[in-house]
């Protein structure tokens, strides 16, 4: 217990009050609904396409053997995408602005909260939006009949972790930036999970090579979590993907806590 004290930083042991930055952006955002869902649609349009046009071209394909219809197959991956896009933007932009232009964190020290609340208040807030995508997504693939299994609701327990992973280590890189220019190396990044990351096409069409450089992308793990309670099918390999993702959301927390206790009180 006392190692586990001495690896997480004073700062998170301490907050006590990271609702109050939950609360803050509620009443923040709730006349600009616009802003909130706006990352919700680039995956919701792929998905559009893909069911309109792209479906008939490919048709079924074989995974893991099982023959599945291309559609049912990208569109648990959309959802999971659609979970990271709506922690990524909130945890880094937005984060961004408050903190390097808006100061609006620096004005928080002043009141009872500390570097830990903002910590875990700002990433509580990027997992809501992320798990409102997740959700808005599940209903669009009831609606599309899109869905293969009752197990597909623990699709959203997923996505909350995939949200947290992504929101952690969002908010963890944002303390590095140094100006708006550093924002378009998420694209850098962002771009090539989404369509890397056995997104579009099965993990076995990717080599022997591309299946080992599959297991260090996060979404890849995310997108296999999704597709499995979609499918209903489960093995001890869902362990593996849901420990990377813990490990990846305790790393990013752990960051962010020490940054920005550095930059907020040193």
């Amino acid at each position: 217990m006392t190692a586990v004290l001495r690896v997480v930083p004073m700062t998170l042991r301490t907050a006590r009050r990271p609702q109050r930055l939950l609360e803050r952006a509620y009443i923040y955002n709730r006349r600009m609904w616009i802003i909130i869902v706006s990352g919700f649609f680039e995956p919701l349009f792929y998905l559009l396409s893909i069911r309109v046009g792209i479906n008939e071209l490919v048709g079924d394909i074989v995974v893991d053997g099982r023959v599945v219809e291309y559609a049912s197959f990208v569109a648990p991956a959309l959802m999971a995408s659609s979970a990271m896009n709506g922690a990524v933007y909130d945890s880094t932009m937005n984060v961004f602005h408050k903190l390097k232009y808006a100061k609006l964190y620096d004005a928080m020290l002043a009141t009872p909260l500390g570097p830990g609340d903002v910590a875990l208040g700002e990433i509580g807030w990027a997992l809501v939006r992320g798990l409102l995508y997740a959700v808005a997504f599940l209903v669009v693939l009831v609606g599309m009949g899109l869905t293969n299994s009752w197990w597909v609701l623990l699709s959203i327990p997923a996505c909350t972790l995939i949200g947290l992973a992504f929101a952690s280590c969002g908010m963890a890189a944002t303390t590095y930036m140094r100006g708006w220019a550093d924002l378009e190396l998420l694209t850098l990044v962002q771009m090539p999970l989404f369509l890397f990351s056995a997104t579009f096409y099965p993990a076995s069409t990717y080599g022997s090579v591309g299946r080992v450089l599959l297991q260090f992308s996060p979404l890849y793990h995310g997108v296999t979590l999704v597709r499995a309670a979609n499918e209903g099918v489960w093995s001890w390999s869902i362990v593996g993907h849901v420990a990377f993702l813990v490990a990846m959301s305790v790393a990013g927390l752990l960051i962010a806590a020490r940054r920005l206790e550095r930059l907020l009180i040193s």
